[in-house]
């Protein structure tokens, strides 16, 4: 369904990845180049059962996605589950075969991603053929029952993955049961040639006036009688459970006015990863938070309203007691009209000062042209983000800082605006809120793989200059974040080595000097330093970085 309008507000989501889209465990799968089956992830790793599901959340693995129609390698994370019910198997012309729940999704080449049993002996699927993308025909189908384990691979930020016969397949997030969309590449981007960012979907929210609630909230603008309201168009930023990306997190948390917390009905409450993310969102100031309770229809009545008030003692001991959590289950929409609801109530739209110098700071910048294109047509490169205030307009001249890698540190660019994209297409002008990308003069090859991501996008002579120091009032947390085991936080020691999140940049430092609560910290690289703005601070602890506070730049 086409967005009508550029979206206005950003909804960051975090926590426990809807799965139960998995494959039997013969199925194999590409990773660092190898094949394994889901039989053997089990041998090689410890699985540790909780309720009706396993996992491994620290095993980390390399598998081979596809995106923007480019074979390339995502980081992932196995996941296995117990099932008892339908398995379809399909097999294709030229013998490859794939054997999972109902509900796998393949791509097809006339209608996108479809679950296994939406597939027809008329179907192409997406398959990879030398690091090439291709589609093979399905020519036969199976339906038998199955009691045992499945599996799935976690792709936080792909959310697709490659088997062993060359398949693509899916994996998908609680964002898919609001927006009927994956947070990934999806067909219309790939016509586009163009994906605002990898992690990202929109939402229109509609009123349908003659239903109670909160039935009279949908995203598909049909109402059964009466016409459809628009109220507003939602960004959702789709952010990776796992605490060893929770700098992801942090970036996408940049550009975000409110937030989802998804915690699994059947797993122990808190997970490590929950408290990180929801410490991370308490530290940058996010009030506005609705929590999700997935997964319900795992778990009997008594089973939810355990794991329910432990989800209630849980976030009221972060002062989030104002709240709502809501109990969905994703994967069968159970209860998302009322997730729908509570984010019309709880996360409003920011005032926004359309009249301030537009500034913006880049969360991805990509070339959007394909291999072979000729000199005289290639498009320059893009950069992607979301304005916190002011406005751009197509011919706009903009500068950007830190900029590029020069002899003598980073050379400041100044660029025209040449196209610029929303949700809905290209306009001509872009309002603050919602996620946008901005084409530009710049060659390309400064722009492809995020290269100029943690950027500052203004009008020229508006930004300050970029610094190599900055000093900041910090505050650590009493235990170390993320860790299952409570480790009490150490004082901060000169010479130590940090990693610093400013804005959507990953930069890190050396403290040089400390001063009661304010911290001298010398950075690797140039930063643009705002007074006021928020910064986190990640210490390595038992060979990992791990959240250990924030600060306030000075």
């Amino acid at each position: 369904m086409k967005i009508p309008k550029q979206p206005e507000i950003n909804i960051g989501t975090a926590g426990h990845v809807d799965h139960g889209k998995c494959l039997t465990p013969d199925q194999k799968v590409r990773i660092a180049g190898y094949e394994f089956s889901g039989n053997d992830l089990i041998k090689h790793f410890e699985i540790k059962q909780i309720n009706h599901e396993f996992y491994k959340f620290d095993a980390k693995l390399q598998v081979d996605s596809v995106s923007n129609m480019k074979v390339v390698e995502s980081l992932a994370f196995p996941y296995f589950q117990k099932y008892w019910g339908d398995i379809i198997e399909l097999e294709t012309v030229s013998g490859r075969k794939v054997s999972g729940t109902p509900n796998h999704k393949l791509f097809d080449s006339r209608t996108g991603w479809r679950r296994l049993d939406q597939l027809t002996e008329e179907s192409n699927v997406m398959v990879n053929v030398h690091n090439s993308v291709d589609y093979d025909k399905i020519s036969r189908i199976i339906h038998r029952k199955y009691r045992g384990v499945i599996f799935d691979i976690s792709v936080p930020l792909i959310h697709n993955f490659i088997m062993a016969n060359g398949i693509v397949s899916h994996n998908t997030t609680l964002v898919e049961a609001i927006t009927g969309k994956w947070t990934s590449v999806h067909s219309e981007e790939l016509k586009r040639g163009i994906t605002i960012k990898v992690g990202y979907a929109d939402a229109a929210i509609y009123q349908c006036g003659a239903l109670p609630e909160p039935q009279r909230y949908v995203t598909d603008g049909k109402c059964p009688e009466g016409e459809a309201k628009l109220r507003r168009v939602i960004s959702f930023v789709d952010s990776p459970g796992h605490e060893s990306l929770m700098s992801v997190m942090l970036s996408g948390a940049a550009v975000i006015d409110g937030a989802i917390v998804v915690i699994a009905a059947n797993e122990p409450v808190p997970q490590p990863q929950t408290m990180e993310h929801l410490q991370a969102l308490k530290m940058i100031g996010i009030e506005n938070i609705v929590f999700v309770q997935n997964k319900v229809d795992l778990v009997t009545y008594n089973e939810a309203l355990n794991n329910y008030n432990k989800i209630l003692n849980f976030v009221n001991s972060y002062g989030y007691d104002k709240s709502p959590i809501i109990p969905v289950s994703a994967q069968k929409r159970l209860n998302i009209d009322a997730l729908i609801q509570a984010i019309e109530e709880i996360i409003p739209t920011p005032n926004r000062d359309t009249q301030a110098p537009p500034l913006m700071q880049v969360l991805r910048s990509f070339d959007i042209n394909k291999p072979g294109t000729e000199i005289s047509e290639l498009s320059g490169g893009v950069l992607g983000g979301s304005l916190k205030q002011g406005k751009l307009k197509i011919g706009d001249i903009i500068e950007i800082k830190p900029g590029l890698p020069s002899r003598n540190g980073f050379q400041p660019v100044k660029t025209h605006v040449k196209s610029l994209f929303t949700a809905g297409g290209q306009v001509e002008e872009v309002m603050p809120g919602g996620l946008i990308a901005i084409g530009t003069e710049l060659d390309p090859i400064f722009t492809k793989n995020d290269i100029m991501v943690g950027n500052y996008v203004s009008k020229p002579g508006f930004l300050p200059n970029p610094v190599f120091e900055i000093e900041v009032n910090y505050e650590l947390f009493e235990y170390v974040i993320g860790t299952k085991e409570l480790i009490r936080t150490e004082k901060i020691r000169v010479n130590e080595q940090l990693k610093l999140n400013i804005g959507t940049m990953v930069n890190s430092g050396e403290v040089v000097d400390i001063r009661g609560n304010n911290l001298r910290i010398k950075m690797k690289r140039p930063s643009i330093a705002l007074s006021g703005d928020r910064i986190s601070i990640s210490r390595m602890v038992s060979d990992r970085w791990r959240l250990a506070g924030s600060g306030k730049i000075l």
